[in-house]
């Protein structure tokens, strides 16, 4: 798998939303390289680091493929006019969930980078787009986007080829993982084969092991909804 990083996009913290929220998903292409080190790409910023960026968030790549399904079913807006509508620093043709598997290595500029898990949509998707239930849509898809984690720093730019070097569990897509996070939630086998994944960030193999035990599918109400959202029961087999 190559493809060419079309654009390359960063953003600084803004208010979003009537309420001002501090956040950085406003992202914007650049034309010159950047460095992309352990946590992220020089000049990029999260509003909220306790939910985004990190190691095991350094970058975000988004599908521009994906776009044309949202202008179908969102209908035609300026945010989709080009890439960075979902935040993502990474935009490209040629790769999607279906085919990336957490654990893939890939060089991109002098940079590597490894799939460490796919997104969760929040609910500042809400209020970027202004359509009730964006992060619920952008779950219910599956068309989610990915992130990395940096195994080697380097310095990436519009252009360069982002090319596969290692597979070390190409059976995991991120198409199955997320079957198992919300079609198949309560599969116990695949929850302990997730849960068993090594290449998986911390957090998402806690999670498999926290329905294991619980036997529950942990409330979203606040990461898809925010402050608005009321709490609402587990769900339960």
């Amino acid at each position: 798998m190559t493809v060419r990083l079309d654009s390359l996009l960063i953003g600084r913290i803004s208010p979003l939303g009537a309420r001002g929220v501090s956040s950085g998903i406003d992202k914007r292409p650049v034309d010159c390289p950047l460095r992309l080190a352990r946590e992220g790409f020089e000049g990029d910023a999260q509003g909220d680091r306790k939910h985004h960026g990190g190691p095991e968030k350094a970058a975000h790549h988004y599908p521009f493929e994906h776009y044309d399904a949202w202008r179908r079913e969102i209908g035609e807006r300026p945010l989709l006019a080009g890439p960075g509508a979902f935040g993502e620093n990474l935009s490209t043709e040629g790769l999607t969930e279906d085919q990336v598997a957490v654990g893939d290595v890939f060089r991109l500029g002098s940079a590597t980078l490894e799939v460490s898990q796919g997104r969760q949509p929040c609910w500042k998707l809400n209020v970027r787009f202004g359509v009730d239930e964006m992060s619920r849509r952008v779950q219910t898809s599956g068309r989610t986007g990915w992130y990395y984690r940096v195994i080697e720093e380097g310095l990436v730019a519009p252009g360069d080829t982002l090319t596969l070097i290692h597979r070390a569990a190409p059976e995991w897509t991120l198409t199955r993982l997320w079957q198992v996070l919300y079609v198949s939630a309560l599969d116990r086998a695949e929850l302990a084969a997730m849960a068993a994944l090594p290449q998986l960030a911390e957090s998402w193999r806690r999670l498999a092991e926290r329905r294991l035990e619980s036997r529950k599918v942990e409330d979203w109400t606040r990461r898809l909804s925010g402050e608005a959202g009321k709490a609402a029961s587990a769900q339960t087999p």
